[in-house]
């Protein structure tokens, strides 16, 4: 890790989709730095998209 550089937390059963409020299961990193948090349903159904976006994907344990 390089000085400076931010990590983001491991989800934790705190963290809860964006779409349903179900338990968050994916951390999706936008190119512009702010997140989308999905449940693995909605990690699902959003997969294509995001990686049209080349958007930075991040499974939580």
């Amino acid at each position: 890790m390089q000085p400076g550089t931010l990590t983001r937390p491991e989800l934790t059963l705190a963290d809860r989709c964006d779409r349903c409020g179900a338990a968050a299961k994916v951390r999706a990193v936008l190119r512009s730095g702010g997140e989308l948090l999905f449940c693995g349903h909605h990690a699902r159904a959003h997969a294509d998209k995001l990686a049209e976006l080349q958007v930075e994907v991040q499974s939580g344990s």
